[in-house]
């Protein structure tokens, strides 16, 4: 049953086809509803993809594929985990997940924030860059799988490495930045040598990308309810391309 009660639009998503669900949403977006609570989401896909404008959602349950793809200035909070492609090439906005990410959250995002208590998958951050004023942030709190920060061209990514169901497995796997030529990976603690992609460099943080990620651990732990002096108590290391072309001797010139 679908209700308004406090100017929130409470959308149940049970047993309804995701396509049909999405334009419900948009139906009460041109009535002029902006903020929506969607209960026993279940694989349901393209949630609040393209939307341009301040809209607030609660989603209960699992969203499926591209949430919140193309999204400029759309707040969300997941409580539970997500699929793939959470963010794809988002401006603006922020998005806050209290469980697991997919692969390639983040996808060529341009701006706004990312946020993951737990594990993310494959290739997160891949094309990930900065747009006119807009710097993108993904945070992730648990572990990441391989090619994290892939192509990457601006931005940050910050990985805590704390809040993971794989205690054994390494904070991130293989090919860490490959290709990367702009923008900055914070990973707490070290990262070691051969997990980093080719013609990156791994160094202890200055004092002002201290500040940078003490600002983002604030934040972070304030939407998920954290103690952010708990994630601070570490040091970090900073990864960050040697080049602006990493393959450019590999192209003949003209």
């Amino acid at each position: 049953m679908n209700v308004i009660k406090d100017d929130v639009a409470v959308l149940d998503a049970a047993d309804i086809y995701y396509r049909e669900f999405n334009e419900q949403i948009r139906e009460l977006i041109r009535q002029g509803v902006t903020r929506f609570q969607l209960d026993n989401v279940n694989g349901h896909r393209y949630i609040a993809t393209g939307l341009e404008g301040e809209f607030h959602f609660v989603i209960n349950g699992l969203p499926g594929q591209d949430l919140a793809a193309f999204t400029r200035g759309s707040v969300i909070r997941v409580n539970g985990n997500v699929q793939d492609g959470v963010g794809n090439t988002m401006d603006d906005g922020k998005i806050v997940v209290d469980g697991m990410g997919g692969d390639v959250v983040g996808y060529a995002m341009r701006g706004g924030k990312i946020y993951i208590r737990t594990d993310v998958g494959y290739r997160v951050g891949i094309h990930m860059k900065s747009y006119l004023d807009r710097r993108p942030v993904i945070v992730v709190g648990g572990k990441a799988g391989d090619f994290l920060g892939e192509y990457m061209a601006g931005g940050i990514i910050l990985l805590l490495g704390m809040f993971s169901d794989k205690p054994d497995a390494p904070i991130t796997g293989r090919g860490l930045g490959t290709g990367m030529h702009g923008g900055v990976i914070f990973v707490r603690g070290t990262v070691p040598e051969h997990q980093l992609g080719p013609g990156l460099r791994a160094q202890p943080v200055n004092a002002e990308d201290l500040e940078t990620i003490r600002e983002l651990v604030r934040d972070y732990a304030t939407e998920l309810d954290l103690d952010p002096e708990a994630i601070l108590d570490e040091s970090f290391t900073k990864i960050r391309p040697f080049s602006h072309r990493p393959y450019g001797n590999m192209y003949v010139p003209t």
